[in-house]
């Protein structure tokens, strides 16, 4: 059993249903097989790129809504907003105080805006044009690292699940705690990735990873005559109805095992290669994910209805991690003030 899990959930978009297969599903999962678990709506780390207040607040509210409808339990995990914890930003300074800034210059967010820059430019630059790599580039985003170390090590967390994409950030985690820990001994708990080989990664409407940035996505409350229009816009090749098909080269195969049962999806897979039609297979697909979705629709439209309710359960969330900071925080502050 996993001991304490972490998640943040970043509120950048409408979630969909590539999110939902590759983060929300086994997030949940992982949850409810931890002894401690603590989910938060990372409006922070938001800020970085989003400087609208009200699209911050309206984000929030959605990605929220969106947890708590597919099954995140408020009594059994502490979700709250990332904001309302300010022990994080405590911490985060003292960790910054801590960490040399090539480890920041090696950060793959911040390499990657550099190299968008650079490509601007013809791709080649000098010394002197290291104001120009930079442009665009603001501190919140080139510390960002340090920020998301300060959400884990506040918490002693054992666990954080990442995609490969984000594994790095746990192995700064790890870097900054070990050199605090050399300094004032072994105060905070080094954080173990957790990366899931199995995950599925769902295909947009192109066949291409879905994802906002490809305008390729299929939100994940989409009202059932949309969500089945979107559904019949994969693209499929041109091969006729009786000719076999193999399900594990299809997208929409793909799709639908994610939310279907272990028997409907044999039994897809069968009709895959007897001869299926591409519409029949939409058609299937729509239907599990119709059923499937339905009350999570209903949940997540009450809760977007009722912004006091979800603001209620993520202000009691926060209440019950700052309780579970305030050791960290109390340790840390006698460590390094001698007091």
């Amino acid at each position: 059993m996993a001991r304490t899990v972490l998640t943040g959930i970043k509120p950048t978009g409408t979630p969909h249903l590539g999110n939902y297969v590759g983060a929300i599903k086994p997030a949940l999962a992982l949850a409810k097989a931890a002894a401690s678990a603590l989910y938060f709506v990372a409006d922070y780390h938001a800020l970085t790129i989003i400087h609208d207040a009200r699209k911050l607040r309206d984000s929030v509210q959605e990605v929220a809504a969106t947890w708590l409808a597919l099954g995140l339990d408020p009594t059994k995990v502490a979700f709250y907003r990332q904001s309302d914890v300010p022990e994080t930003f405590e911490l985060a300074w003292i960790l910054s105080c801590f960490t040399a800034k090539g480890l920041m210059n090696r950060a793959h967010a911040y390499k990657a805006a550099v190299a968008r820059n650079l490509e601007s430019r013809g791709g080649a630059a000098g010394v002197d044009d290291i104001d120009d790599l930079d442009a665009g580039i603001n501190l919140g985003l080139y510390s960002y690292p340090v920020l998301m170390a300060a959400d884990i090590l506040l918490f002693k967390t054992n666990v954080v699940p990442v995609g490969k994409d984000q594994a790095q950030h746990i192995e700064i985690a790890r870097d900054i705690a070990q050199r605090f820990n050399a300094i004032y001994g072994p105060i905070l708990v080094l954080p173990e990735a957790r990366i899931d080989a199995d995950t599925a990664v769902i295909p947009g409407l192109d066949g291409r990873k879905m994802s906002k940035s490809y305008d390729n996505i299929i939100p994940l409350f989409s009202p059932p005559e949309r969500l089945r229009k979107l559904i019949f816009k994969y693209k499929t090749d041109s091969s006729p109805p009786s000719e076999p098909k193999d399900p594990d080269t299809s997208t929409l195969f793909h799709l639908y095992r994610e939310f279907a049962t272990p028997e409907e999806t044999e039994a897809l897979r069968g009709r895959y290669r007897s001869g299926i039609g591409w519409g029949e297979a939409k058609e299937a697909v729509f239907e599990v994910l119709s059923r499937t979705l339905e009350e999570p629709r209903r949940r997540y439209a009450e809760l977007m209805a009722d912004p006091a309710r979800v603001d209620a359960l993520l202000t009691e969330g926060a209440a019950r991690a700052r309780e579970m900071a305030q050791g960290t925080i109390q340790e840390t502050r006698r460590a390094v003030f001698a007091r």
